[in-house]
């Protein structure tokens, strides 16, 4: 029985992907219809209009992307109209990030990135009133609690989305729980307490009353002369979907999307139809019904003044059924996913430069193209792998169109940077092709390199993954110098067959430089060649074909011992000498057989979002996982070069004084043999983990998980691999709670990954599948590459054993390393190192001393002449222990070495918003303690910030350049 009358809150709105089936220019302009009928430029045109006909109606938009494009078309008049409806709260911004972002494989960095250049558009068009307070993620694969934490400390009052566990969603219903109160962070507290919901219906209408052109409903039909008046008959269906939602909720408000996938496109179709239905509803009088938003919805269970339970953890993985587990796309496409990370990475570098050049008035270059295709690139079907071929396609296309403008843009930069006075420019080009082995510029007899470090921290000497550096050369007799003409050690290493893809180079050449890469700076170095093989800075190297059957052997620096089984060649054991800890840890590929959807415990096939392996068991790559093994021995570093087949090999790199990189190659994977392939990497150690493992959320906080569990429900194990697999974006490790020892991989890209039995890590690298999985994108998963014979993929593990005080710090900084790693600037030359020294600085530091170690710069950002736009982060959790988890304060007066700060204001998380104007609505909670950071101002004339465990702060600088 409803008390008192139930409010309905009818709110219409279309969801348009940013690419999907059809790319975003298509989706735009309504194009290749033959795949969808989809056009977003008339959903507006269409919508705008029937808005302004009647201040009664609403409707919400969500994608940036899509809405700048419409809005820069349209006349004064037009935009005039456009902001008379957002001041009028008929037209609404939801979410109002670039794209609605994915939250598996997405990094935070990108996140905030494409959150902000969207929220910036509405508040520089539209102003402050126009801020969005609803995040509205109704379409993506499960839910991060990283990404509810982030939209807590950009402002948004609320969280609404459509897909949860089937289990958790059934639960949820039945105990009136589908809203809540969810706790992203543990660190930050009830301070990132958001109100979230679950959308009822999906995203969709209530059954039966989909009103668009692509709909079969039928229309209200109020003429009593004609023999289909159906009013009665459509109030009463009405009627029960509401009571049938709202019992599945605690207030007397229900709220009712109206909309789907690019509906709209005749709004007033469906205005029309819903007006009817408004009006012959509210005649009924049984229940209230309104056009509205989620703004209003939530502003109405807030005054219901209820108490919510409390959630901690996160929404992964998703199963929309027993049998169908989304965790295939956690690796979906990882070359996109790699080349994503490296993209975010040269953005990062890209805007810094920017920012201290104080922007490049009078030039076409800027960092917007490279931001708006990463602001494109994180959306739900992109960066996740879920998009069609030719898609993906597209999305690749936009994003090396942004690198190449960034890549002018830092030459610029550095060339200006280096020049002295009265010194003609640089010609500085870019290796986009390292992964390869492929560089022209450094295939040259001689050349320069400037290394640029994005970090706040000296590159090297907290960490040293990133010490040593490597380009293709042709030749096996060089001397490098650093920027003082002093010789740099290095050596030249042979280029392995199977990597010898489309260059001319025959050697690697690895510099490892002396000192430190400055923070925010950069340092020269010069390669010379010459005759004289016996005396060159560039060491030799030794090579020799193991055979199998031999003995054991090893690989080792000062730190850590690699041993190898003599038989298989598989690493067999590390032993980190410095904190005296061993483990037995054997590496093999292996690949899942991938369920073409003929059992008989269900039909569901794997394909770009399900992952459904056909048992228990993965298969080894060839009998007895057996690798032919080359060994490569120097003083820079040391090779095991593995090859377990034509479509697998790796190469297991130790530098002096530093963790081991496992660079793997996979591809074309095979499929002659009709079977989809689904290719892991998995670690057998011989730690004791109980069940237990843990992986970050979006590079930030890391989340527990337990094998066959999850806390909220009773898991019903119907799928044991799969439903064990979660997002893996930059490290995921086991603990060992009796000797204290962990074992940590830190990935270059985002994977799915898990830990199946105790003691294991893996990680999928690479899929190949040969159905379609029935999910929407109506392709098997299977990329043909650059070849059409199938994808090659190359990426990297950074493999840590250490005990557990150790490991925190290592498997932070490294990950650092590898996220913001730094961009070389190749300048082929023949001049004297004397002549350029002389006429050219050879060092530049952006910071006047480098930050604390537990402090990155996550965002420097020029918005304007002498505006800047920064965010500091600290980048360890509470529960760390000291000093890790110390707070840490700095100034900002005179941190940067090229400018200085006149004025700072604080703003939210999406630097859309100045943080004292902006109140969160506080809710009720049933248990959890209220912790949460006081908020401290930032004073001049030293601008002092402090920042606590795992808290980024966002300020606006004015500042002064200098000379």
């Amino acid at each position: 029985a409803v008390a008192q009358q139930l409010q309905v809150h009818i709110v219409p709105h279309t969801h348009d992907d940013v690419g999907w089936l059809k790319t975003v220019d298509q989706y735009y302009y309504g194009a290749n219809n033959s795949i969808q009928n989809a056009g977003v430029q008339y959903i507006l045109d269409t919508v705008i209009r029937e808005l302004s006909k009647d201040d009664e109606k609403t409707f919400i938009y969500v994608e940036m992307a899509f809405f700048t494009r419409w809005w820069n078309e349209q006349d004064d008049k037009t935009q005039q109209l456009v902001k008379t409806l957002v001041n009028n709260k008929q037209l609404e911004f939801v979410n109002a990030g670039w794209c609605m972002n994915d939250e598996a494989s997405t990094d935070y960095n990108s996140i905030i990135d494409q959150m902000s250049l969207g929220l910036r558009f509405v508040n520089d068009t539209f102003g402050c009133q126009a801020r969005p307070r609803v995040a509205w993620h109704i379409d993506p694969f499960g839910h991060s609690a990283e990404q509810a934490a982030l939209f807590a400390k950009m402002g948004y009052d609320g969280f609404f989305f459509a897909r949860i566990d089937y289990a958790d969603k059934n639960l949820r219903g039945s105990t009136r729980n589908l809203e809540l109160v969810w706790r992203g962070s543990q660190n930050l507290g009830s301070a990132v307490d958001m109100f979230t919901g679950v959308l009822y219906y999906g995203y969709g209408p209530p059954p039966g009353f989909c009103f668009d052109v692509g709909c079969d409903d039928q229309p209200i039909m109020d003429d009593t002369t004609l023999f289909d008046y159906n009013v009665k008959l459509r109030v009463e269906q009405f009627l029960s979907a509401v009571w049938y939602q709202w019992i599945h909720y605690q207030t007397t408000d229900v709220m009712l999307t109206f909309g789907s996938d690019f509906q709209f496109e005749d709004a007033h179709q469906n205005f029309k139809n819903i007006d009817k239905l408004i009006k012959y509803v509210n005649e009924d009088g049984r229940v209230h019904a309104f056009y509205s938003t989620p703004s209003r919805y939530i502003d109405a269970v807030h005054a219901a003044n209820k108490t919510w339970t409390l959630k901690t953890d996160d929404f992964f993985p998703y199963a929309d059924y027993p049998n169908s587990y989304w965790t295939g796309y956690f690796t979906s496409r990882p070359a996109l996913k790699g080349y994503t990370r490296v993209c975010n990475n040269i953005l990062q570098a890209c805007k810094q430069l920017e920012a201290i050049h104080d922007g490049f008035p009078g030039q076409t270059q800027s960092s917007l193209d490279l931001q708006m295709a990463m602001g494109i690139d994180q959306h739900h079907d992109a960066v996740s792998g879920t998009s069609k071929q030719h898609v993906a396609y597209d999305y690749a296309e936009r994003l090396h169109i942004g690198q190449v403008e960034c890549e002018v843009l830092m030459g610029h930069a550095l060339s200006d940077l280096a020049a002295k006075d009265g010194s003609p420019p640089l010609d500085l080009q870019f290796c986009e092709y390292l992964n390869i082995s492929f560089c022209p510029s450094s295939e040259t007899d001689t050349f320069n390199v400037i290394i640029y470090n994005p970090l706040a921290v000296d590159y090297g000497k907290l960490f040293e993954i990133g010490r040593v550096f490597s380009f293709p050369v042709i030749g096996n007799s060089f001397d490098v110098y650093d920027g003082q003409g002093n010789p740099v050690e290095a050596q030249v290493v042979p280029i392995a067959q199977t990597q010898q893809v489309v260059t001319d180079a025959n050697y690697l050449i690895y510099i490892q430089p002396k000192g430190d890469i400055p923070p925010i700076g950069f340092k020269t170095y010069f390669i010379r060649p010459t005759s004289n093989v016996r005396h060159t800075s560039a060491r030799p190297t030794k090579v020799y074909q193991h055979r199998n059957g031999d003995k054991d052997f090893s690989i080792a620096n000062a730190v850590l011992s690699l041993t190898f089984d003599g038989v298989t060649g598989r690493l067999k054991s590390m032993t980190n000498i410095a904190s005296d800890v061993t483990a037995s840890v054997d590496q093999q590929f292996m690949w899942w057989n991938a369920s073409d959807g003929n059992n008989v415990n269900s039909s569901q096939a794997s394909g770009a979002y399900i992952f459904r392996p056909n048992g228990t068991a993965p298969f080894p790559i060839n009998p007895g996982n057996i690798a032919q093994v080359t060994v490569v021995s120097g003083d820079v570093v040391q090779e095991v070069r593995q090859v377990f087949s034509p479509w697998v090999t790796q190469t297991i790199r130790l530098f002096s004084y530093n963790v081991p990189v496992f660079e793997y190659t996979i591809g074309p994977i095979p499929k002659g043999d009709g079977l989809g392939k689904e290719v892991i990497s998995r670690f057998s150690t011989n730690l004791t983990t109980g069940g237990v493992w843990y992986t970050d959320a979006n590079g930030r906080e890391m989340q527990k998980r337990v094998r066959n569990y999850r806390p909220t429900w009773t898991l019903n194990v119907t799928e044991p691999v799969a439903g064990n697999y979660y997002p893996v974006n930059s490290r995921i490790y086991i603990q060992d709670v009796t000797t204290q020892n962990q074992f940590t991989v830190i990935t270059d890209r985002s994977h799915g990954g898990s830990s199946l039995n105790d003691g294991q890590v893996e990680l999928m690298v690479h899929r190949c599948l040969l159905y379609d999985d029935s999910k929407g994108v109506g392709e098997p998963l299977c990329e043909p590459g650059d070849t059409g014979k199938g994808l090659v993929v190359r990426g990297t593990h950074v493999v840590i054993l250490d005990d557990l005080m150790s490991s925190i710090n290592y498997r932070s900084l490294v990950s650092r390393a590898l996220t913001l790693g730094p961009m070389f600037a190749l300048q082929p030359s023949t001049g004297d190192i004397s002549d350029y020294i002389t006429y050219y600085n050879t060092n530049y530091t952006g910071l006047t001393t480098q930050l604390p170690f537990q402090l990155n710069i996550a965002t420097l950002q020029f918005l304007s002449s002498n505006t800047l736009l920064l965010r500091l982060e600290h980048v360890y959790q509470i529960d760390d222990p000291a000093p890790f988890n110390n707070p840490v304060t700095v100034t900002l007066d005179n941190m940067f070495t090229g400018f200085s700060v006149v004025s700072v204001t604080e703003l939210v998380l999406g630097a859309n918003e100045n943080i004292d104007n902006v109140q969160r609505l506080q809710w009720n909670v049933e248990e959890g303690s209220k912790v949460s950071y006081k908020k401290q101002n930032v004073f001049g004339p030293s601008f002092a910030v402090t920042l606590n465990p795992i808290e980024i702060r966002t300020f606006e600088l004015e500042v002064k350049m200098k000379q």
